[in-house]
């Protein structure tokens, strides 16, 4: 499990109760799967230190999830923890309804234009109030993508290609 790409479904908060609970703050579409998780990684992704994981509760407590992981008994135990993921093997993933996809999914992908322009790869997503910015990058320079239909005319993550439309003076800014 270990060696597998991780995606992270969950970032551990501040201890919960007395008992070694921690809240965590999902970031899956799908936080009901906590309930039937066993087996994840504790990830600290600045470091690339992973931990394998047993979770033996989890419950829902407004958006935030309580969460009781094997092995750690008392808030002093689990407060180390904090800012921590919970992930999972990229191949454990849920898959995504169709015609959607996972943002994570998209880091990598080359970008071009209807006309078949290169106009880089997708470096990364950054959220914003409107809609995902996609951060696309080449040649040390970086142009920022509004992920809105009128614009992303065609995402094939089978080859790794995404066709855009980009208004006038997007690609200039």
């Amino acid at each position: 499990m270990a060696a597998d790409r991780l995606v992270a479904i969950g970032e551990i908060g501040r201890p919960h109760g007395v008992r070694g609970e921690v809240r965590v703050t999902p970031l899956t579409d799908h936080p009901e799967r906590f309930e039937r998780l066993r087996e994840c990684l504790l990830w600290d992704e600045a470091r690339d230190r992973r931990l394998p994981c047993r979770i033996s509760a989890a419950r829902a407590q407004g958006d935030a999830l309580v969460v009781a992981l094997a092995g750690y008994d008392s808030p002093e135990a689990v407060r180390a923890l904090t800012g921590w993921l919970l992930a999972v093997p990229e191949s454990e993933v849920l898959p995504a309804p169709e015609g959607h996809f996972y943002p994570w999914q998209l880091v990598g992908c080359r970008v071009l234009t209807e006309d078949g322009r290169e106009i880089g790869s997708v470096l990364r997503i950054e959220g914003s109030g409107a809609q995902d910015l996609w951060v696309v990058g080449a040649a040390g320079r970086e142009h920022l993508v509004p992920a809105v239909a009128d614009i992303v005319r065609e995402v094939d993550l089978d080859g790794r290609r995404i066709v855009i439309r980009p208004p006038e003076g997007l690609l200039e800014l």
